[in-house]
């Protein structure tokens, strides 16, 4: 083995791999012993990620998925037990909320695409992307209350995506659910054979890609702004969105390519 070779053995393995597809990006987290658990460094290292990539006009899709048995298995209790220290401790869940964030002021939206479990924090992560498709044989939960530690800050993503009683019994009980049960109370999209995972995962991603990239930052960013606000305002905010978006070069082409019959031309300006 040449002393290059040799050095690159030696090197760790990235903790988050990202590969492209033309417009489509994928990111997977690489702690695949650890069940791909939310260490700071690996949370530090999506976080890198998601800011090169907010950057990248030539992306318009993210995908984020987990290497080996699951998707993610939520914070690293053996980190956080190692380091009782309250500085630290605070810091892991900063990390965490500004990861969380980081997904949701993405300009691209962002799939899930779950296999194996996805608890605690993994599940919050979940809950946080725009879309997510899981296997059927994939699990879902908050079980922080098994074990003392109640799962508030992933209970912040459950109950703003699922009803307050469905969030509340899965906090509440610490049971894991099935990908079919997520699906019905809107944890995620869509549940699919295991073995169609990545082609559906991928048709969905594709389908998203072929819209205008600006039009989908716009759309992406009124949804989160308004989801919050009362109904007057989320409608007047939301029509102060269209006057904008009637003004982009897409919006022409779009409406023109409607009007003719014909497939439009994305400037993505």
């Amino acid at each position: 083995m040449s002393v290059d070779a040799a050095q690159q053995a030696d090197m760790p393995e990235p903790l988050v791999l990202r590969r492209t597809d033309g417009a489509v990006a994928t990111l997977t987290l690489n702690r695949p012993k650890a069940y791909n658990a939310l260490s700071i460094a690996l949370m530090e290292a999506i976080l890198d990620e998601l800011a090169d990539l907010d950057r990248d006009r030539s992306v318009a899709v993210v995908v984020l998925e987990g290497s080996g048995r699951g998707f993610s298995g939520g914070h690293d209790l053996k980190e956080l037990q190692a380091n009782p220290d309250v500085a630290f401790r605070q810091r892991t869940f900063d990390t965490c909320t500004k990861m969380m964030l980081a997904v949701t002021r993405l300009r691209q939206p962002v799939i899930a695409k779950v296999h194996g479990i996805a608890t605690a924090a993994g599940c919050q992560l979940v809950a946080t992307c725009d879309l997510a498709i899981a296997a059927d044989t994939a699990k879902f939960g908050t079980p922080g209350v098994n074990i003392g530690l109640f799962c508030s800050t992933p209970m912040v993503a459950l109950s703003r995506a699922v009803h307050r009683k469905q969030a509340m019994e899965m906090l509440l009980t610490g049971d894991v659910v099935s990908a079919q049960h997520a699906a019905e109370i809107g944890l995620i999209n869509r549940c699919v054979a295991e073995d169609q995972l990545d082609a559906e995962t991928n048709a969905l991603a594709a389908v998203i890609a072929s819209k205008s990239r600006k039009v989908l930052k716009t759309g992406k960013e009124a949804f989160h702004r308004q989801i919050d606000m009362t109904l007057e305002d989320a409608y007047a905010y939301a029509g102060s969105v269209m006057v904008e978006n009637m003004g982009y070069a897409d919006t022409d082409e779009g409406i023109d390519a409607f009007i003719g019959k014909r497939p439009p031309l994305w400037s993505h300006e």
